[in-house]
């Protein structure tokens, strides 16, 4: 028997049950969650299956029946990775080199919704994922079905995922376990002369060592500059004594994402670097005391631009102090000081805390799980000031 941390076959259904309910509730005859291959997790989380070059749909009916819909050359594809028996080939959901494959005959989306026992004309359907919902789909969904009423339906996913159950925070951990292999591999082997790229490499060979799917996000190493940057890539850039480095690393097990993230100095901090350092730490730490399920999450996002304020650094802050994560590593909900839900047990956020100087920046982040006293640590705690010499 295998002993692989995932998600069992039965979650599976019971998601698409639940998001039945909340169709009904929302007074919606089929719900329409689509993906793609770098934000699979919508369509991944009712049906396993992740598309490759091409994209992923899911229906579900207020009834509780589903189908999975793909691009022409995934179908045997999601036949073998899918846990949805139904389904559809839809031209909408085509590679973008965008080939016309003049010898298909592909299904409409009237096909899919006729097969889940919907057979009229003025349906009422709730899309989610409207940020990757392409033209392309609205517009076959509409010429298929113009008398329709299509609305957005994103609450129902955020309403879905954000409380994590106990075979998700296990994906999640392991995630976790792993990135931590690889920060532990790259801090031991990183010197002077080396690229950015080449470290990154490092930390690939260690996740899939380890049972790790894929990257949780696109793993950077960046140094110097670059570590300014809020979102970027690692490059071909050689990192040199006197550098500081950050890094985020991260693996995906059975499609949870798990990161951490932490800076490095090959050799000793200069006082103005290892200032921002700790302050950043001091952040990171206040942050991670606030969390706990009752909370507002408005309130710590408040009580974190105060601290950036108080201490000095508020021409520093870029944005914060909380995102939540899961199948992807940035996911619904953010914290932010327009957030006024209260935290509850089981969801699950990366604490991020980001300072930015105009010649460099620094990240600490890590993941935890909110429990009705505060959270818990899905890692090790980050902190240590790593200043390494050759």
């Amino acid at each position: 028997m295998s002993t692989r941390i995932c998600i069992p076959d039965y979650e599976y259904k019971e998601r698409i049950q639940r998001a039945a309910k909340l169709v009904q509730q929302k007074g919606l005859d089929a719900l329409l969650v689509n993906s793609n291959e770098a934000d699979y997790a919508n369509a991944r989380y009712f049906s396993g299956f992740w598309p490759l070059f091409e994209r992923a749909g899911v229906v579900i009916t207020a009834a509780g029946d589903a189908a999975l819909l793909v691009g022409p050359e995934s179908t045997v594809y999601a036949s073998d990775f899918g846990k949805i028996d139904k389904i559809f080939t839809l031209m909408e959901y085509r590679e973008s080199a965008n080939p016309a494959y003049p010898e298909l005959r592909p299904n409409t989306y009237r096909d899919v919704f006729k097969a889940l026992g919907l057979t009229g004309d003025k349906l009422k359907i709730g899309v989610a994922s409207l940020l990757d919902t392409t033209v392309v789909m609205m517009e076959g969904l509409k010429n298929n079905y113009p008398e329709a009423e299509i609305v957005g339906a994103d609450d129902i996913m955020v309403s879905l995922r954000r409380i994590k159950s106990v075979n998700e925070l296990a994906c999640m951990r392991e995630g976790y376990r792993i990135a931590e292999l690889a920060t532990e591999e790259v801090i031991r082997t990183i010197r002077p002369g080396v690229t950015e790229s080449q470290m990154v490499g490092v930390a690939q060979r260690v996740i899939y060592e380890h049972g790790a799917e894929y990257e949780g996000l696109p793993m950077y190493i960046f140094s110097e500059k670059s570590t300014s940057h809020a979102i970027s890539r690692s490059s071909h850039r050689v990192i040199n004594a006197g550098d500081i480095v950050q890094l985020n690393l991260s693996a995906k097990v059975d499609g949870y994402s798990a990161a951490v993230g932490l800076p490095i100095s090959l050799g000793k901090l200069t006082s103005e670097r290892r200032d921002v350092i700790e302050f950043g730490l001091r952040a990171h730490e206040w942050t991670q005391a606030q969390l706990k399920a009752g909370v507002v999450a408005s309130d710590v996002a408040k009580g974190f631009i105060k601290f950036f304020g108080d201490n000095g650094y508020a021409d520093n802050y870029l944005y914060g102090p909380c995102h939540g994560t899961g199948m992807i590593e940035v996911e619904a909900p953010w914290m932010e000081t327009s957030s006024e839900y209260l935290l509850e047990p089981n969801m699950t956020f990366q604490i991020d805390t980001f300072v930015m100087t105009p010649t460099f920046g620094i990240r600490w982040e890590k993941g935890v799980v909110i429990t009705p006293g505060g959270c818990e640590l899905m890692c090790q705690p980050v902190g240590t000031v790593h200043e390494l010499e050759f």
